[in-house]
């Protein structure tokens, strides 16, 4: 007589779990994966970076206290009103940037200008992910991440996080998914993506020109001409007619910088030393190989007005004007790698990939991430306790003028103007950092502020050897 044999669970659920743990291996190890993780680990790190800075109060300058005045006014259905500019000053007359419309339910969830230091985090480390993923699917696992790790590090977008939120942060992830599109003969998408960059700045129009041009060489179709068409008609309808109707000066504001005349009387001028720099770094950051794909003719617009101008904090690697270019110069890289035959090996292309994040990593040392190898040194937090004595001296609601020290931290709950500005109303409230003034006395901002306001009178309400902060009677 036989025993009947009784199923063992442990055996019939062990191919189960076996299946389930590849599943999961093989999804952990796709493409799309191996980019987010990318994403996620840039992500941390401009994230950490943005938090240091705002706990040590360490403001680049007055962008992050103009862009938090507009977001609020967007989230409250109003026209961007910034005071910072100016007394009843239009945002929309400064530069051309209806996209950031976008902000609004974001900061109305969380209204704080750190809100949109986080927004400006996410939408860089997107731009990673999908460079990433597109080098990864094109020249597999290690090579791509390498290429995508570079370009999360490249000094452009380290520059744009260092000196706060800017608009050109919206460009960025369109500008990669845009080109990223076009690489894969995507055409339809590539258009759509690379329309919308004229919603952010004027200038991205021109941008677009040059995308459209590459676009109809690649795809051998009028698609890439009318997308030409479109961004230099959003260039002009921005320049000629939107931006001076919405400007006080009746005109658009930066025309003026653009100084032809000068480089045709002094052509040598091209030449100044930051801009070459800059220009060489685009090509070092990719190794040269960007120098091998048309795609590099689209940094030309970015590079132009920038060179042309008298300003130099326009010709050189700080600040955010970099960033729209790191996608493109890393997606030309990418091409290089993908069409040039004599790039086939896939040896030299992972020696490649590595000489490229090497870059990257060494040339953090000299930007924005090389301050997190000494916190303590680079965001300080000596100044903490002045600097929350002195913003709980002014009460919710009211009217302050200030100068850019913690203009954004006082942006939320106040009107605040700029003290650089000459048609300020009296403000209610007066908040200085006198810390480059030793000797100041006591009472030196109330004074200040009662002769800049005739007919007011102020009295001071919190002074220490960093900060002074006046009250009108």
């Amino acid at each position: 007589m036989t025993t009947e044999q009784k199923p063992n669970p442990l055996a019939s659920s062990a191919p189960t779990i076996s299946a389930r743990l590849a599943d999961f291996r093989h999804a952990a190890t796709t493409p799309l994966a191996l980019a987010g993780i990318v994403g996620v680990l840039a992500l941390s790190v401009y994230s950490l970076f943005s938090w240091l800075q705002w706990r040590s109060f360490a403001i680049r300058s007055w962008d992050l206290g103009i862009f938090t005045q507009l977001a609020k006014d967007y989230s409250k259905l109003q026209p961007p009103i910034v005071s910072i500019k100016g007394d009843g000053y239009n945002l929309l007359g400064d530069h051309f940037h209806p996209l950031l419309v976008l902000l609004a339910p974001i900061y109305r969830l969380f209204p704080s200008a750190y809100t949109l230091l986080v927004a400006q985090n996410l939408l860089l480390a997107i731009s990673v992910v999908v460079i990433c993923h597109f080098a990864i699917k094109r020249l597999g696992p290690i090579t791509g991440a390498c290429l995508g790790a570079a370009y999360a590090l490249s000094w452009g977008l380290q520059s744009a996080i260092d000196s706060q939120f800017h608009e050109v942060a919206f460009a960025v992830p369109l500008l990669a998914l845009s080109l990223v599109a076009l690489l894969e003969e995507r055409w339809r998408s590539a258009w759509i993506w690379a329309s919308l960059l004229v919603f952010i700045k004027e200038d991205l129009g021109l941008t677009v020109f040059v995308i459209g041009l590459v676009m109809a060489w690649r795809a051998r179709t009028t698609a890439g001409l009318w997308l030409s068409a479109w961004g230099v008609t959003w260039f002009v309808l921005a320049t000629k007619v939107i931006l001076p109707a919405m400007n006080p000066g009746d005109q658009w504001a930066y025309q003026s910088q653009l100084n032809i005349s000068g480089l045709l009387s002094n052509p040598a001028s091209l030449f100044q030393a930051d801009k070459v720099t800059t220009v060489i770094l685009l090509a070092v950051i990719t190794a040269g190989l960007c120098l091998f794909s048309p795609l590099t003719l689209i940094v030309l617009p970015t590079l132009a007005w920038r060179f042309l101008s008298d300003l130099p904090v326009y010709w050189g690697q700080e600040w955010q004007y970099s960033a729209v270019l790191m996608p493109v110069v890393f997606a030309a890289a990418i091409d290089a790698l993908c069409r040039r035959k004599v790039l086939n090996s896939a040896r030299l292309r992972l020696l490649l990939g590595t000489s490229i994040l090497l870059a990257s990593v060494v040339l953090t040392s000299q930007y924005a991430f090389g301050k997190l190898s000494d916190t303590d040194k680079f965001f300080p937090l000596t100044t903490a306790e002045s600097s929350h004595n002195a913003l709980a001296a002014v009460p919710d609601g009211v009217t302050v003028e200030t100068d850019i020290s913690l203009m954004s931290y006082l942006v939320d709950r106040t009107e605040v103007y700029w003290i650089g500005n000459s048609n300020n109303p009296a403000p209610q409230y007066v908040l200085i950092d006198i810390s480059a003034r030793p000797g100041t006395a006591p009472t030196a901002v109330a004074t200040e502020a009662a002769k800049r306001f005739p007919g007011a009178t102020y009295i001071t309400v919190f002074a220490d050897a960093r900060y002074q902060v006046a009250q009108k009677r």
